[in-house]
């Protein structure tokens, strides 16, 4: 089992990242690859949970060790699985999670892809009350690209990746047309926007 792992970040796709360590690049699947950014100067630590399946070996990465406990208690629950979890960690409102589970809102857990009402109801029995402190949310580094379209494309492609649907993600394109985001900001904004709905 890996808890981290510290090297240069070379490469960055709507599903993961690529590291490299010793040689090595490791594809690590993250909730918002554009809120990382690649740099030759500075190494990048990415906090690890490693998922064995029959037919894979798969990383998951987090920017704090309170991202990681909260996918880590999202998968613990019967019918979420680590893309599902992915999904529900980039809307990176940990408050607003923590609050929907203690105060039983399934309305707004089954905003997330893929959670439906009795998935929703299973996150609330199985974890109301046992997030004692909501975590913050994480200190992100900012990336400077001011490719508007492609910035707007890159965030999209990530919001598919997640599990939105298409059609789901047409008004978010419209809305942001002509505006100058980086990708991580349009995801995150776009989030908040699907969340409220």
């Amino acid at each position: 089992m890996y808890d981290y792992i510290k090297g240069q970040l070379r490469k960055i796709t709507a599903k993961y990242i690529v590291v490299e360590t010793n040689g090595l690049g490791y594809i690590i699947y993250v909730a918002n690859p554009y809120s990382f950014t690649v740099s030759v100067k500075q190494d990048v630590k990415i906090y690890l949970h490693q998922v064995i399946r029959e037919d894979a070996h798969l990383l998951f990465g987090f920017h704090n060790e309170d991202e990681k406990t909260i996918f880590l208690k999202l998968i613990s629950v019967s019918g979420i699985g680590p893309t599902t979890a992915l999904a529900i960690v980039a809307v990176d409102d940990n408050q607003g999670l923590v609050n929907a589970i203690d105060n039983s809102d399934i309305k707004y857990l089954m905003k997330f892809p893929k959670i439906g009402k009795k998935t929703a109801q299973q996150m609330i029995l199985d974890l109301a009350g046992k997030f004692a402190e909501a975590p913050q949310e994480g200190t992100k580094v900012k990336k400077t690209n001011s490719s508007l379209n492609k910035q707007l494309d890159e965030a999209i492609e990530a919001l598919l990746a997640l599990g939105y649907k298409a059609n789901e993600l047409k008004k978010i394109r419209t809305f942001f047309e002509g505006t100058d985001e980086t990708a991580e900001q349009y995801i995150k904004l776009a989030l908040k926007m699907l969340m409220k709905g």
